[in-house]
């Protein structure tokens, strides 16, 4: 189903984002929606840093692209199973829907380490834009190695583009969705044309003839993705990828935080559309920025491991800036492509921090509070170590949300089946619970020490997590409700009256 005619924000003012409470009928979105939202989020100007991860993780052709089908495979169906069912019955933002579970004082410190979270991720989008601006303009572009500005043209291009991203993201999702829509298409093939451009520089490189499948498939392992691995750099197996493309957007759906976006959706199906930003973002512009990289690789001289290692010793390995490699494929269009890109990734995680913080600050507006949270990631954007360190940041972060999504998840679905309560604080009245806190940082502590002791790698122990998550807040639920059940009990008072505990 399409989009209505109500689906298309006015610009004027912002509307009514129904923080508190279930969205009604009459401001349901349809599937177009989400389907432009999920392809603009996804398909961004990030893939041309995430991409040349690939490339010097050492992958082979087969380990990238069977990996990422089965990834973002996984991805879609997280969505589709887990995050839309809850998301189109409850109808509310993830913050609201966890302070009925786990009280206001418990989400109060999640929203604030999931608010600012989002601003690090989103200041990470601000900056990879201004990596293209920065190509325009001619200004000095900061390097792998920079952790903070390095110009006052750098720090201008930052504070421009995240003043235009803060203004759409303040309108609200519909404004998002609405902009989103109008960039998708056109981004799209753009990241089509920097994989057919960097094909063709192959081609003419090698001088191999492409006449069928086969021989671009032989292409592909002898001068693409040839499992030469960069020192100093992750080692990626199939495994990897697979872990990678399904645990990228973690906090998203397993995490839950897309609640907060789909509560809008008609049907729980429309989550489908997130296949949308899977196979167009996070396959085709992967792998196509990958190709671009490994041809800078390629025509460097770097297609041995002899040469690769000699040239990370000489600290001569290429760097992966967005920026100048659209310019490199496309010129313009190219840079203004890795823009707008940046701002239709930042736009809804803007959203979702400005959702977070007013959770913490109800009585000021959602759309003032997005301005400040935008103000804020435009100041984290500046430090362009935060870009430098996304792949890293981003699986802590999923990892961070992941048992909040196990807790909503087993509060939503299990709990009821077990004779106990759902949105047990709102029932109880308490603004902390320990089942869901416990739960949270229990969880975590586990998670941090196999990544540490046990020298696993933090895309694996994700999903072990989920299901440890899942027991503990079964386990201390069952335990909090049997005891507060104990304390609210009838009394017989003097003279054949009865009295009831109150509850906390």
């Amino acid at each position: 189903m399409g989009a209505t005619s109500h689906e298309t924000p006015a610009a004027s003012a912002p509307r009514s984002e129904y923080e508190r409470q279930p969205v009604p009928d009459e401001a349901r979105l349809g599937f177009k929606s989400f389907l432009g939202m999920y392809a603009g989020e996804h398909t961004a100007g990030t893939e041309l840093m995430i991409g040349p991860l690939f490339v010097l993780a050492g992958v082979s052709a087969f380990d990238v692209v069977i990996g990422l089908l089965i990834g973002n495979a996984l991805a879609v169906l997280s969505w589709l199973f887990l995050t839309a069912p809850i998301g189109t019955r409850a109808r509310l933002t993830l913050y609201y829907h966890l302070e009925k579970i786990a009280g206001r004082y418990t989400v109060i410190l999640y929203n604030l380490a999931n608010g600012l979270a989002f601003c690090f991720l989103a200041g990470a989008m601000i900056t990879v834009s201004a990596t293209a601006v920065g190509v325009w303009f001619g200004f000095p572009l900061p390097t792998l190695a920079d952790m903070t500005p390095n110009s006052i043209g750098w720090v201008l291009s930052v504070l421009g583009v995240g003043i235009m991203i803060t203004i759409v993201a303040a309108y609200g999702y519909r404004f998002v969705s609405w902009f989103a829509n109008i960039a998708a298409p056109w981004m799209v093939l753009i990241f089509l044309g920097f994989g057919i451009v960097s094909l063709k520089w192959f081609i003419d490189a090698t001088g191999t003839s492409v006449a069928s499948a086969g021989d671009l498939w032989q292409l592909a392992e002898t001068a693409i993705w040839t499992g030469v691995h960069v020192p100093g750099q992750p080692d990626f197996t199939i495994w990897h990828v697979i872990f990678f493309a399904w645990f990228a957007n973690m906090a998203m759906h397993i995490g839950m935080s897309d609640l907060s976006v789909l509560r809008f959706a008609r049907k729980s199906w429309y989550s489908i559309a997130a296949a949308a930003g899977m196979y167009v973002g996070h396959f085709m512009a992967w792998l196509a920025a990958s190709m671009l990289f490994a041809f800078q690789m390629y025509d460097a001289g770097l297609s041995s491991e002899a040469a690769v290692i000699a040239a990370a010793e000489a600290g001569r390995i290429p760097d992966p800036l967005p920026g100048p490699l659209a310019d490199q494929a496309l010129g313009v269009a190219g840079l203004i492509c890795v823009i707008i890109a940046g701002w239709t990734t930042a736009n809804p995680t803007i959203y979702r921090a400005g959702l977070a913080f007013q959770a913490v600050i109800p009585r000021v507006s959602r759309f003032h509070v997005t301005i400040g949270t935008g103000l804020l990631t435009t100041f984290v954007a500046m430090f362009p170590g935060v870009a430098m360190q996304l792949l890293g940041f981003v699986a802590l972060y999923g990892l961070l949300l992941m048992p909040i999504g196990a807790v909503i998840v087993i509060d939503y679905w299990l709990l009821p089946k077990l004779g106990l309560k759902s949105f047990y604080a709102e029932y109880a009245g308490h603004r902390l619970t320990i089942p869901a806190l416990g739960t949270w940082l229990v969880t975590l502590a586990i998670c941090l020490m196999l990544v540490r002791l046990a020298d696993i790698e933090i895309f694996f122990v994700a999903l072990p997590g989920w299901f440890i998550a899942a027991a503990l807040f079964t386990g201390l639920s069952f335990l909090a409700q049997r005891r507060q059940a104990a304390h609210v009990m009838t009394t017989t008072a003097p003279g054949g009256s009865t009295t009831t505990a109150t509850r906390e």
